[in-house]
């Protein structure tokens, strides 16, 4: 089954906090433009990225993808924190973008849990399907 990744709300969200780190990365020192800033705007990026190029496969070749979008979501927090220390966001921001990221890994979860369920529930038919041959 292929999905539009427009309609998807995890891929709805991911471009939000694609678009909020882009905002935020724009108030960072220059010296940054090219080490933390970098990394945060290529993982950002990564988030949507991923379920859009991984809806266009199988489900099981998508729930891979979304694997990789859940992955950069957790290593886009790790960064958050060390820019939160390095006083580049302000405690608010921080706990904004936490949250908002944090919802997108509860429902991408909740998603790749779902993509599954329905690579499972294939499987007893094409055995099905198989051995009604003989």
């Amino acid at each position: 089954m292929r999905h539009n990744y427009k309609n998807l709300k995890v891929w709805q969200l991911g471009i939000e906090i694609a678009n909020d780190i882009s905002d935020i990365l724009l108030e960072f020192t220059k010296h940054e433009r090219y080490d933390l800033s970098s990394q945060m705007s290529h993982c950002s990026v990564s988030i949507p990225s991923n379920i859009a190029e991984g809806s266009s496969r199988t489900d099981k070749s998508f729930s891979h993808f979304v694997d990789i979008a859940l992955g950069s979501s957790f290593e886009l927090i790790t960064q958050l924190i060390v820019a939160k220390h390095r006083k580049y966001i302000d405690e608010e921001t921080f706990i904004k973008l936490e949250k908002k990221i944090e919802e997108f890994q509860r429902m991408t979860m909740s998603f790749q849990n779902g993509l599954k369920k329905s690579i499972f529930s294939i499987i007893p038919s094409i055995f099905y399907s198989l051995f009604s041959i003989f």
